[in-house]
């Protein structure tokens, strides 16, 4: 029997969070040490450019209105390029653990944003939730760049910023995701981006120092640059046409425990106490904000 789109929904959300947590410790591997951030955006980019061009294989060619091009434009420049710089340069300057923790907020700037755009009104439990999540990530972008050997202040700062753009794209583009096909979307996303990045990222490309890398660098380096641009980003826009922004972003939650893990097993970062009670604070506020939907029964998408 074929599952509703709530369920497939749903699904697609934790497959994409799944694969995104596994992106921090495989970063952590590689940038800064193998292949710059710079090059990484840009090879990147572009193989998701060439992914985006396979569903033309068993779909017809979808136009896009005029009046959307610009917004798809901007769509490129938001979540395509500037996310992308942002969570590459951050996790080359900050640690697995903490930048997966950090990520984490996306559910609570959704809702600051709401409010600020009017889609949303805070109660008492959504304000509650906010300033204990936002207290819990300052605390830690500011106390784990001045006690934890491989996170910096910089790196921290450039992940949160990360998440902020996520919360931009999917409040103010949900409606244009809705519009057309998720593949149609994420070809022009991704065109547009590869063709601004890669003349820009094209001369760090050429000088990274491939025979430098083991077969454990160089399987790192093939699933951040195949895995984690494309199909996530397939499996996110999916998820917004059928639950709402707020829910989306609540899946979030996965990222540290998968990340944190991997990042303990592969040696490459260690869990601090202190990380884990600012981890607590955060994780109180979001389920304080998300509970608050939850018993309004907000579980679908709005218009």
């Amino acid at each position: 029997m074929a599952l509703s789109k709530s369920i497939s929904a749903h699904i697609s959300l934790l497959l994409c969070n799944i694969v995104w947590a596994c992106d921090y410790p495989f970063y952590a591997l590689v940038l800064g040490h193998y292949i710059s951030p710079l090059a990484m955006v840009s090879a990147s980019l572009g193989v998701a450019a060439i992914w985006s061009f396979i569903p033309l294989l068993w779909e017809k060619h979808e136009k896009i209105e005029a009046e959307d091009r610009i917004k798809i434009f901007g769509a490129a420049l938001l979540i395509g390029i500037s996310r992308k710089l942002c969570m590459m340069f951050g996790l080359s300057q900050t640690s697995p653990i903490d930048g997966s923790i950090i990520s984490t907020t996306t559910p609570l700037l959704v809702l600051l944003l709401s409010v600020f755009i009017g889609l949303e009104r805070f109660t008492k439990t959504k304000l509650i939730g906010l300033m204990l999540g936002m207290a819990g990530a300052i605390a830690i972008i500011i106390s784990s760049s001045t006690t934890h050997y491989h996170s910096g202040l910089t790196g921290n700062l450039l992940i949160f910023a990360s998440s902020c753009i996520s919360a931009l794209y999917m409040v103010y583009f949900k409606k244009l995701v809705s519009k057309y096909r998720i593949t149609t979307l994420l070809r022009w996303i991704y065109c547009i981006s590869a063709l601004i990045m890669l003349p820009i990222g094209a001369h760090e490309i050429i000088e990274t120092k491939f025979d430098t890398m083991n077969s454990k660098i160089i399987f790192a380096s093939l699933f951040v640059l195949i895995v984690p641009t494309y199909l996530p980003n397939l499996f996110l826009n999916y998820s917004l046409r059928f639950v709402a922004p707020t829910v989306t972003s609540i899946y979030a939650y996965i990222q540290p425990i998968v990340a944190i893990t991997l990042a303990i097993i592969m040696g490459l970062d260690s869990l601090h106490l202190d990380t884990l009670l600012f981890a607590l604070v955060i994780f109180v506020g979001v389920g304080l904000v998300v509970g608050a939907y939850n018993k309004r029964g907000d579980q679908t998408t709005t218009s």
